[in-house]
């Protein structure tokens, strides 16, 4: 049997081929032993087999996007065990009980710090806030102005005592007004951390409303301001008056004069000093500050156009706060409404060599760098200084600018006891005020520009400074600073403190009528109250955070109520005080605040000097 080959050729079939069924599948079952004998290769079972059979992935629709269900139950049980662990920690953390460490106790300076503004607390005049925090304080004199019918100016009520009588002195207020101005702008991150930073600004704005009463603030040109309320007549008279008699404020019932100036550049340009100084502490408070600066302008104009002393018609002015000039005033007030304003004719003022001159910038002299509320060249000084350093603003006022920081670097060195400018007692107080009664007034102020002058550097990058040919770090002069500060809370040969309430020793018989007289309810008129000025027993009423005037050249101490040289305070002594104190309290690494001075002050340019003069042969 043929058939046809598929490859061309022929297809026998034999017959020996067309054998039964059964012997082909024994043929068959004989090939399939042998078959299975031999391992099949991978392709060979692949052809046996067929494709094998893959298990079907599953997936899960989360509606935006599709993903494989494996991964979503990993993923949401790794969520769910790190929010277990998460939780499990946070309630450890909770119930585990802590323990804290301590904060160190405040420092020293922090402590003595937040009793020396309590001072001005009680030295208000007016109708008294509701936590004023002076329990034998209250309302008084609410009749200031009115009760002067010849006074132009009728609302004066408010304001400081100056010391430890009633009256209000214009003058060593706005000083005392300026200087915690200056502090807050510096160091209001100290102040902040000792609490006490919305409570001097309370205090500051107590005096600036205060000054704003006392001419007329909305105007741009005046011709007087009301200097002073309350006579200090010491002539022993029988006329009530504010020395003649030993009264609580709150029980005065006698008429208070008002002086009014119409000739009082000191005065003055220290009162817009106060004003000016106090706008960039109230820089946040947009309206106030503005109206601040406006207050500010108008009295340094009429310090300008009406010359004169303000103590120089006499009176208690004369006797109390004599002002020897007001050059001084000038330079320092110009200073300050420079830094307020930004106008450049306020620092052209300020650098002009002839008022510097007029100031006493040049020449020396027993008093000279003696900072105090009559002079302030000093400070002035100092404070432009610090434009120099931070700012150098270069030509044209370079020259001078370069002047004011090498005489304040003199007058630096002149407070170190390397030098001889000024004597210091036995027990190291340096005798500013050479010798002379109530010396810690000048002593705080020195010891705030010292601190500050050595904050200024630092903030330079500069480590100290020559004297002469003796480089000093500034680490000397933060010493002197401390040094000081340390004998007038209490490191000094009587072991007493001169800030009464701190400590365990301090005075007990200031000469101060509201504190030496008991709130009982009962009204001491002006005679009545001498029983207690002359009383030998303590003061009933604690004055906290005054300092005294202190102590006399030989350290010596008297604790005698009637011996105001030694017992009586001011507010002006103890701003200083205050500025001192917050310069060295807390860390070091705080410094100063180098740029709220410069916010009204816009970017400077520096004037290229003008090409020299043609050479001629």
């Amino acid at each position: 049997m043929y058939g046809r080959d598929p490859w061309g050729g022929p297809l026998e079939i034999n017959a020996a081929d067309s054998a039964t069924d059964d012997d082909r599948s024994r043929n068959l079952n004989d090939f399939d032993r042998e078959a299975l004998s031999r391992p099949l290769g991978e392709t060979q079972q692949s052809w046996l087999l067929g494709p094998s059979e893959q298990k079907k992935k599953k997936y899960v629709d989360l509606g935006c996007v599709i993903v494989s269900r494996k991964i979503f139950v990993w993923t949401v049980g790794i969520i769910l065990a790190a929010g277990f662990l998460v939780g499990l920690i946070t309630l450890i953390v909770k119930t585990v009980p802590r323990h804290h460490r301590p904060h160190p106790p405040p420092d020293n300076y922090t402590v003595a710090l937040n009793k020396a503004l309590m001072f001005f607390n009680a030295q208000k005049s007016g109708k008294l806030p509701k936590h004023n925090n002076v329990t034998w304080r209250g309302n008084s004199c609410l009749n200031d102005g009115k009760s002067d019918s010849s006074a132009v100016i009728k609302d004066l009520v408010g304001g400081y005592y100056d010391a430890g009588d009633a009256i209000k002195f214009n003058f060593p207020k706005s000083f005392a007004m300026t200087m915690l101005s200056w502090s807050v702008i510096e160091y209001s991150a100290k102040y902040e951390a000792a609490g006490e930073l919305n409570h001097v600004k309370d205090l500051i704005k107590w005096g600036t409303d205060y000054f704003l009463k006392t001419f007329n603030s909305s105007a741009d040109t005046i011709d007087r301001i009301a200097a002073q309320v309350g006579v200090g007549d010491t002539s022993g008279g029988p006329t009530p008056n504010d020395h003649y008699c030993w009264m609580r404020p709150e029980d005065i019932d006698y008429p208070r004069p008002v002086y009014e100036c119409h000739s009082c550049s000191d005065l003055g340009a220290e009162m817009a000093a106060a004003l000016a100084s106090a706008s960039i502490v109230f820089k946040d408070n947009k309206a106030y500050s503005q109206k601040l600066v406006h207050g500010a302008r108008t009295l340094f104009k009429f310090a300008r156009d009406q010359r004169g002393r303000y103590s120089a018609g006499g009176a208690d002015a004369g006797i109390f706060y004599n002002s020897t000039s007001y050059w001084d005033e000038f330079v320092w007030g110009s200073a300050w409404l420079y830094y307020a304003t930004g106008n450049n004719s306020y620092l052209q003022l300020a650098t002009a060599p002839g008022l510097a001159k007029h100031a006493g910038a040049f020449w020396g002299g027993p008093d000279y760098g003696v900072f105090s509320w009559d002079n302030k060249l000093a400070g002035a000084q100092l404070l432009l200084s610090r434009l120099r350093l931070f700012l150098s603003p270069g030509y044209p006022y370079e020259e001078i600018l370069s002047t004011f920081h090498n005489q304040t670097s003199i007058v630096m060195c002149s407070y170190l006891p390397y030098f001889t400018s000024f004597n210091r007692t036995k027990g190291g107080l340096i005798q500013l005020n050479h010798g002379r009664p109530q010396p810690l007034q000048y002593v705080v102020n020195a010891a705030f520009l010292a601190t500050l002058f050595s904050d200024y550097l630092a903030a330079a990058d500069t480590p100290g400074w020559y004297c002469g040919p003796n480089f000093y770090s500034t680490d000397v002069l933060r010493k002197f600073a401390e040094t000081q500060i340390d004998y007038i809370l209490g490191k000094n040969p009587k072991g007493m403190s001169y800030v009464v309430g701190f400590g365990n020793h301090y005075p007990k018989h200031v000469h101060h009528r509201g504190a030496s007289i008991p709130k009982n309810k009962i009204n001491y008129n002006c005679k009545g109250g001498w029983k207690w000025r002359d009383s030998s027993k303590p003061n009933p009423n604690t004055l906290i955070g005054a300092m005294v005037a202190g102590p006399d050249k030989h350290d010596g101490f008297h604790d005698v109520r009637t011996n105001y040289n030694y017992t009586e305070p001011t507010i002006a002594g103890n701003a200083g005080l205050v500025a001192a104190l917050v310069a060295l309290s807390g860390e070091k690494t705080f410094g100063i605040d180098k740029n709220t001075m410069f916010s009204a002050v816009p970017p400077m340019f520096p004037t290229p000097p003008p090409p020299p003069a043609p050479w001629k042969p």
